[in-house]
């Protein structure tokens, strides 16, 4: 029978020594203290593998035959309510039964406690089956832990900490609900004319005078909004001018808003009405809807101005799992262009024996291992990142650790997941277009007929570098992160070009010689982009009096302004940084396991005249839109002509 994880090589290697699973495992049963936890990591693995396979195997067999199905059918909007035709339904009975929705969801609370990377590997391989169906079934379980992770921070869940076991939290009807298939949520940001820039967004939580909380407003673009429970972003305070801290993000709180009740007999009540469901390119098997919020009753979520700060959390795991679903979307498409391409025949020799479709083929094989490798490690720094923290409240109480090694942790697997996660978005999300549009010329012009597998793919990939962030925001805020980070430690960016000049030089690996030179590129653009930053802004401060140089140069910045030119080249830098972080993580492979090296030598082999070439076009173009960008086009044109 087919199976989409024992026929990945690539992805069993992560489950079976490619991840240091000890840790993670430890962190997720309790450091082994629960009464019901696994012995051993050893033994969980053994257990997670058999689940994977079983996943697998539904993906290949249950949904993949049916994508075209599901893809035609679509979700039907039938009186305000959204309805999945039978054999989405009958997939999603499937999945209740095996009883994923609660794969991370801690045992006390019906769960099976699975880490969150069993989560995300799991996403790849029904997301090679139909992504549209992996959407929707994220926000299952996601939203699950998602209550539990809010309740765990707000402090209102109560910890048995001498037996290492979670009583209850705040929303454990709600959970279990979401456990059974019975219902699921969602998160509300978007709203029209308010995208990005959650600045802007007009719905408002209000406050009554017993204290009880309202929120009203239009939501859009909502992925699986016909959901029940939904996290909504709400202003809730009040700003007197534009420069007051509350007229921006931090006027921002969050709600979860239960949207309907239904009654003993399963006849539903909507508190909140959606009045569409939008009709998209693609993701014909998630439902997208439009909502009305008109005071609908709401629980504050956390402390009111901190709506932004939460927010963030869902989004960063939500990032990680478009990057694991663009993976499986990749794969998708690699496998039926490999497929198609090794039967057909053209002048004398099956297609895949042609040079440039083998180049297509191998292209596709090296970007996605490469991809893969970066996802694990943004998953695993990201999870434990958010596990050190909540352990911390049984080990440091236990004596067990000092709270100085917990904060040690955090920092670093925080750093190394807000490194990698921005940058996973981007190069997933926009792989899964390139290589879906690299199937249909593949497969030439069938690749264009409905019949064939490569024309949804590429409606159905359209999207990822659009939603849960899109790919010009991840790219400014990974190049926001990486000048400031210069900017703050200017000595350890100098040691760093240094490190990587020796390594370059004299490593006795000729692998990380090539790595160390790559290296060598981004620091070099990275360099020349805060110096151009830099000497724009100091010849701004000049015209002001020399007194007010320091306060101006070093507090008075103006992103919009100050940064044009790297926000200019920002998508050129990320593109450099993914290839760095990439052939950084492929070494650390190679080093432990000989058989990698082959891998991070065709990934390599495309990134080194990749990276001369973005580092080219970023010390060497650009000037001439910023001038016509700033107004000053027109006064050198005339110029020119006079």
């Amino acid at each position: 029978m087919a199976n989409f994880f024992t026929d990945n090589e690539d992805l069993q290697f992560y489950v079976e020594k490619g991840i240091e699973w000890d840790p993670l495992v430890a962190i997720t049963e309790y450091m082994y203290r629960a009464p019901d936890c696994f012995k051993d990591a050893a033994e969980a693995v053994s257990y997670y593998k058999s689940v994977m396979e079983l996943v697998g195997e539904f993906s290949a067999e249950q949904i993949a035959p049916f994508a075209r199905e599901i893809d035609t059918e679509g979700v039907n909007f039938v009186d305000g309510e959204a309805v999945f035709p039978p054999r989405l339904q009958g997939i999603f009975e499937q999945i209740k039964e095996m009883e994923l929705h609660g794969m991370c969801v801690p045992r006390e609370l019906g769960g099976q406690n699975f880490p969150l990377l069993i989560y995300y590997m799991n996403a790849e391989v029904i997301a090679r089956a139909d992504v549209s169906v992996m959407a929707h079934h994220s926000f299952h379980g996601g939203m699950a832990m998602a209550m539990l992770a809010f309740s765990m921070n707000e402090g209102s869940a109560e910890i048995d900490q001498e037996n290492y076991r979670l009583v209850k939290t705040r929303w454990d009807d709600y959970i279990a609900e979401i456990l059974s298939g019975k219902s699921w949520g969602c998160m509300d940001i978007t709203e029209p004319d308010a995208g990005s820039d959650m600045a802007k967004l007009r719905s408002v939580g209000e406050q009554d005078e017993n204290g009880d909380w309202f929120v009203t407003g239009q939501k859009i673009f909502i992925t699986s909004g016909h959901g029940k429970y939904h996290f909504v972003i709400a202003r809730t305070e009040k700003a007197g001018d534009p420069d007051d801290p509350f007229a921006g993000l931090k006027g921002l709180s969050m709600f979860l808003v239960p949207t309907y009740h239904e009654d003993e007999n399963g006849n539903r009540t909507r508190v909140v009405q959606m009045d569409r469901l939008e009709d998209k390119m693609g993701h014909h098997g998630s439902a997208t809807a439009s909502l009305i919020f008109e005071k609908a009753p709401a629980q504050l979520v956390g402390r009111r101005g901190e709506g932004f700060r939460y927010m963030l959390t869902l989004m960063n795991n939500a990032r990680l799992g478009v990057g694991f679903e663009s993976i499986g979307l990749c794969e998708a498409a690699y496998r039926c262009a490999k497929d198609y391409a090794a039967q057909r025949a053209s002048m004398g020799k099956t297609i895949d024996k042609h040079e440039m479709i083998a180049d297509y083929l191998d292209e596709m094989k090296t970007d996605i291992q490469g991809m893969r490798a970066l996802a694990m490690d943004a998953a695993v720094a990201e999870e434990m990142a958010q596990k050190v923290k909540l352990m911390a409240r049984f080990a440091v109480a236990a004596g067990e650790i000092k709270q100085e090694e917990i904060d040690r942790m955090h920092v670093e697997f925080s750093a190394r997941s807000r490194r990698f996660t921005p940058l996973l978005k981007y190069v997933a999300s926009e792989k899964a277009v390139h290589m879906a549009r690299m199937a249909i010329q593949i497969h030439g012009g069938l690749g264009y007929i409905r019949e064939y597998d490569p024309e949804k793919l590429l409606r159905d990939a359209m999207v990822m570098p659009i939603y849960e962030g899109t790919s010009q925001i991840q790219s400014l805020m990974a190049m926001k992160d990486t000048l400031i980070g210069i900017m703050k430690n200017p000595q350890g960016f100098v040691k760093r070009q240094g490190q990587a000049k020796w390594r370059s030089l004299s490593a006795p690996d000729p692998l990380e010689k090539r790595v160390a030179k790559l290296q060598s590129i981004s620091l070099a653009a990275q360099r020349h982009l805060i110096t151009k930053t830099a000497t724009d802004k100091f010849k701004a401060v000049s015209s002001e009096p020399i007194t007010q140089w320091a306060s101006s140069f070093t507090k008075d910045w103006n992103p919009k302004k100050d940064f044009a030119y790297a926000m200019l080249h920002a998508e050129r830098l990320t593109q450099l940084l993914t290839d760095e972080a990439i052939c950084e993580v492929l070494l650390e492979q190679a080093k432990k396991h000989p058989e990698r090296r082959e891998i991070l030598e065709r990934y390599l082999e495309r990134a080194e005249p990749r990276a001369r070439f973005l580092y080219d076009q970023i010390v060497h173009s650009g000037a001439r839109l910023l001038k016509e960008l700033s107004g000053n086009g027109e006064a050198e044109a005339e110029k020119a002509a006079g």
